[in-house]
């Protein structure tokens, strides 16, 4: 199994504190590893800033080079990163070689884009004192990057905020979440031997507190994270003046018409309501189906549910594996039943066994209950028949997130009303809102963060604009 170490200045540091990450689905032992101590994240705040000075110093070519090395790397050790998100995150490992072939991909975008940070020429000489003066605009990297990442996609979530940031020149103190870090480690190895320089890329395991001055220390010029609304509102507050970017989860719901097309929606709501246990931020949670085939959705939608095989994430078969933990579990078995008491009724699943959860479908659900508008995290759906479409979408906007939604419909004026409508980052017409390639602009609003991942949108939240003028 081995100790994994922290990568600090381009060195394999060991520390006090060893943690034993284990498998959410049995217990077992997965890894060993550090986890920083406060001065430790101090350190890697300090190798970040001075190897600003060599990284935004790279051309082009080099960072563009660096990151195809990074891709590259992650094709030639695909099973190990796979099987290191089976292990310590519980996700499938179907699901996870998937992870893995999209982190090569977000890495090879970021190659491409790093060749594409243009800038632009204007004329200033709209008014008369202004003649024979131009501007040149170009981007420059703000600097050290925070990134912390969540547990549910050990490795893409962490290229989104890594990749990006070595595109734009900036340096990076990544501290992954505390349960699922081995596969981080392995990506600081990777980076490591891809050329970019020493204390360019920082991995530090850490408790919250000890990862404090990558919050505080003003060497630390914009913060990126992903995880809960709780503390990502905080963080921003403690980041002060820094450039933040958050994505903090959303209630994603998907909205049927009756011309859809029911033959694609099926599969592929069952697949986006239940992958990866639901723990998805833009899992599906709540199904808008209009009442002319609610009744024949739902008997084959019940169907295809029941068919779902939950088991051990390594099982070439499995479909649906653990909760990341039996407290994730426990909430989720105590929303059903909170739910169930209040009238609604369970169509399938919701049973719990430890950290697995049998996926669940529920109607008669009010919008007040917790199951409803909060985020479930968890392989649970709410189905509500419609009648109106734009009533519809009214309940879709009835949440206190924003990230994405699906519309199945072939009516394009139906489309389009939905993309003037619905309050959230993404409109995802005849798909799902699970929906996501790693070159669109991804993120949400209200409760769902601000700022936009998808490499070339994150490669401009990272650096900042910056004008010459020019009087001939």
């Amino acid at each position: 199994m081995g100790l994994h170490k922290l990568l600090i200045n381009g060195r394999w540091v060991e520390s006090a504190s060893v943690r034993t990450i284990r498998s959410p689905f049995d217990g077992s032992a997965t890894g060993e590893v550090c986890f920083a101590s406060r001065e430790q994240v101090e350190e890697a705040v300090g190798a970040a800033h001075d190897a600003f000075a060599l990284t935004r110093a790279l051309s082009s070519h080099e960072r563009s080079q660096a990151l195809e090395k990074v891709s590259a790397g992650i094709t030639g050790r695909r099973e190990e990163l796979a099987r290191s998100i089976a292990l310590q995150a519980g996700k499938p490992i179907r699901d996870a070689r998937t992870e893995v072939e999209r982190a090569a991909g977000t890495f090879k975008t970021a190659a491409e884009e790093a060749k594409r940070l243009n800038g632009e020429l204007i004329p200033l000489d709209w008014i008369p004192a202004a003649k024979g003066r131009w501007g040149i605009v170009r981007r420059f990297p703000v600097g050290p990057v925070a990134a912390i990442s969540p547990f549910n996609f050990p490795l893409n979530l962490v290229a989104h905020k890594v990749a990006p940031a070595m595109a734009a020149g900036n340096t990076v103190v990544l501290k992954p979440a505390s349960q699922v870090p081995v596969t981080a480690l392995i990506l600081g190895e990777i980076i490591r031997e891809s050329g970019c320089p020493d204390g360019g890329v920082n991995v530090v395991p850490a408790g919250y507190k000890d990862a404090e001055p990558m919050i505080l220390d003003e060497r630390v010029k914009m913060l990126t994270f992903t995880g809960s609304p709780a503390i990502g509102w905080e963080l921003k507050k403690q980041a002060n003046q820094k450039k933040v970017t958050l994505e903090l989860g959303g209630n994603a719901a998907v909205v049927v018409e009756p011309d859809a097309d029911l033959e694609f929606a099926l599969p592929r709501i069952v697949t986006g309501a239940f992958s990866y246990a639901g723990q998805i931020c833009i899992s599906i949670q709540r199904i808008f189906l209009h009442e002319k085939i609610y009744e024949r959705f739902m008997d084959d939608f019940l169907q295809r549910t029941k068919k779902l095989k939950l088991g051990d994430p390594l099982d070439e078969a499995t479909d649906v594996g653990p909760m990341i933990d039996e407290a994730s579990a426990r909430q989720t078995e105590e929303w059903i039943g909170e739910a169930t008491a209040q009238g609604a009724r369970i169509l399938c699943g919701g049973k719990r066994k430890g950290t697995m959860v049998e996926p669940a479908v529920l109607e008669n659900v009010r919008p007040e209950m917790r199951i409803s508008w909060l985020e479930a995290f968890a392989p649970v759906v709410v189905v509500y028949p419609y009648k109106d479409f734009e009533n519809a979408l009214e309940e879709v906007n009835n949440s206190i997130y924003g990230l994405q939604a699906g519309v199945f419909t072939n009516d394009l004026k139906k489309a389009f009303r939905a993309f003037e409508a619905l309050e959230v980052g993404g409109v995802i017409v005849n798909d799902i809102p699970t929906f996501r390639v790693d070159h669109m602009p991804y993120g949400g609003v209200k409760q769902s963060g601000f700022g936009r991942e998808g490499v070339r949108y994150a490669l401009e939240e990272m650096t900042e604009l910056r004008l010459m003028a020019l009087n001939f």
